[in-house]
C-alpha cells in the first residue's frame, strides 16, 4: 500500500540529508534492507497506532533542534563501580578517553572498523533483531538506525565477564545529531552486564541488538538525564535461547522527549525476560516506554515494572503487550504500570495488552494513576517529618518495586542517591 503523500515528504527529506556508510558485503546488504524498509514504512507520525500519546515531529525533522550543554560537579552515575569505561562524544567512540576494552574479559570492537569486514558474527545479528522486531509493529526508526549508524560497539562474551561494560555518553555540540547501533552476542552459559549513562547529544537515535545463547545471562541498567533538553528515541532488540535470562532496568530523570522501545522474544524453553523502568519528571517533560514481548516456546517467564512520578505538566506514556503465540504453554506473564501524580496538570497515558493464543498460562496486567496518599503524609508530619521529606520519602517508595528488579545492590543504591538528590534539588 503507497505511504499518504504528507508521510513520503516527511520519510524523503530526512533521507535527503543522510547518506549510507560504506563497508563489508554483509554490512552493507543490512544497511539497503534496512533503507528499503524505512522507506516502504514510512518514518512515524500521530496518525500511527503506537505514537498516537507522543510527536515524532523532532525526532524525525531534518534539522536537528539544539540542546544546551549542562555542567555538572556531581559524580557520574555509576562511578563507583568496578568497570571497564567506555566513553563517547556527541556519538562518536573516543578511545584515548576509555579504558583498554580488553580488561573487561570480553570481545569488543567497534562497528565502524568490523562492518568494513568481508566475514564477521555480527553479520547474524546487525539488523537481523530489528528487522525481526517490526512484525506486526513498524518501528522505522529502527529501521532509519541500522541504515545509517556509523558507530557503536560489537560486543561478544564467550564466558563470565570479569567487569561490567560501562557505555559512557558526553554531549559536547549543542546541535548533535547522534545515531548508535550496538551488536551484543552472549553464548552459551556466559554473562554480561552492559551500564549506560550519560547525555548522547541534541537528539539521539540508538538501537542495541542482544542474542542470547542457551543459558545465557545479560544485565542491563541505563541512566537518562542531565541535559534537559535532549531528544531521544532507544530500541532494545532481544532474542533469547533456552534458560537463558534477559534483564533491563532504565531510570530517567531529565529529557524533554524520550521514548525506549523495547522488543523480546523468547524463542526457547524456559527462558526469563525482566523489563523495568522509572521515570521522574518535572514541567516540559515527556517519557514514552514501548514494550512488546513475545512468548513463543514452554515455561517461560516476562516481568514488565513501569513507574513515573509526573509534576508540572510532565507527561508520561506506557505502552505494553504480552503476546502468547499458540503452544507457549506454562507461560507466566506480568505486567504493572504506575503513575504518581504530584499536581493536577501532569498525565500519565496508558495502553497495556494481551493477546494470548495458548490455554495453559498465568498472565496478568494493570495500571493505576493517582496521587500521594495523604494518609502515610499525615502519618509522616505527625511523627515531625517536614512535608518536603515527607512527600520525598513516598515518591521513593513508590519507586521501590521498579528499582527492586536491579540485582546489583550496589547499583540500585547509586540510583537511589541520585533519585534522592534530584528530588532535594527540585523541592
Amino acid at each position: 500500500m503507497a505511504l499518504p503523500q504528507a508521510k513520503l515528504d516527511a520519510t524523503e527529506a530526512r533521507l535527503a540529508g543522510l547518506t549510507l556508510p560504506e563497508g563489508g558485503k554483509w554490512a552493507s546488504d543490512a544497511r539497503t534492507q534496512a533503507l528499503a524498509r524505512v522507506r516502504a514504512m514510512g518514518l512515524p507520525s500521530r496518525r500511527d497506532e503506537y505514537w498516537k500519546y507522543t510527536r515524532p515531529d523532532t525526532l524525525t525533522a531534518p534539522e536537528t533542534p539544539e540542546a544546551a550543554v549542562f555542567e555538572t560537579d556531581e559524580s557520574p552515575v555509576f562511578d563507583g563501580i568496578d568497570s571497564v569505561k567506555l566513553y563517547f562524544v556527541d556519538g562518536v567512540f573516543d578511545a584515548d578517553a576509555s579504558d583498554d576494552p580488553a580488561l573487561a574479559g570480553v570481545e569488543i570492537e567497534r562497528l565502524s572498523v568490523v562492518s568494513g569486514t568481508d566475514i564477521h558474527w555480527a553479520k547474524d545479528i546487525f539488523g537481523v533483531l530489528e528487522a525481526k522486531g517490526q512484525d506486526p509493529v513498524a518501528r522505522p526508526l529502527a529501521a532509519l538506525n541500522t541504515a545509517f549508524a556509523t558507530d557503536g560497539l560489537v560486543i561478544r562474551a564467550t564466558g563470565k565477564a570479569e567487569r561490567p561494560v560501562a557505555l559512557i555518553y558526553r554531549h559536547a555540540d549543542t546541535a548533535s545529531d547522534a545515531i548508535l547501533h550496538h551488536c551484543i552476542r552472549v553464548e552459551s552459559g556466559a554473562s554480561l552486564t552492559v551500564l549506560e549513562t550519560g547525555p548522547v547529544a541534541a537528539r539521539f537515535n540508538g538501537v542495541t541488538e542482544v542474542d542470547i545463547a542457551d543459558k545465557g545471562t545479560f544485565n542491563h541498567v541505563r541512566a537518562q538525564g542531565r541535559d534537559h533538553e535532549l531528544r531521544t528515541a532507544t530500541h532494545m532488540f532481544a532474542r533469547l535461547g533456552e534458560e537463558s535470562a534477559f534483564k533491563s532496568f532504565t531510570l530517567t530523570m531529565n529529557g524533554v522527549l524520550t521514548r525506549n522501545e523495547c522488543v523480546i522474544e523468547l524463542t526457547s524453553d524456559n527462558a526469563i525476560a525482566h523489563v523495568a523502568g522509572a521515570a521522574v519528571g518535572d514541567g516540559d517533560f515527556h517519557h514514552d516506554d514501548t514494550v512488546f514481548i513475545t512468548h513463543d516456546s514452554l515455561h517461560c517467564e516476562s516481568r514488565q515494572v513501569f513507574k513515573k512520578v509526573l509534576r508540572n505538566g510532565a507527561t508520561g506514556v506506557f505502552q505494553g503487550k504480552i503476546l502468547v503465540k499458540e503452544g507457549a504453554q506454562k507461560t507466566d506473564g506480568y505486567q504493572i504500570s504506575q503513575a504518581l501524580l504530584l499536581d493536577d496538570d501532569s498525565q500519565f497515558l496508558a495502553k497495556p495488552e494481551l493477546e494470548i493464543y495458548a490455554d495453559d498460562v498465568a498472565c496478568s496486567h494493570g495500571s493505576t494513576t493517582g496521587a500521594i496518599d495523604e494518609t502515610a503524609l499525615f502519618y509522616l508530619r505527625s511523627r515531625g517529618v517536614p512535608r518536603a521529606d515527607a512527600e520525598d520519602l513516598l515518591v521513593l517508595s513508590f519507586l521501590a518495586e521498579a528499582i527492586a528488579e536491579i540485582d546489583s545492590e550496589a547499583i540500585a543504591d547509586d540510583l537511589l542517591t541520585r533519585l534522592q538528590a534530584w528530588l532535594a534539588r527540585r523541592r
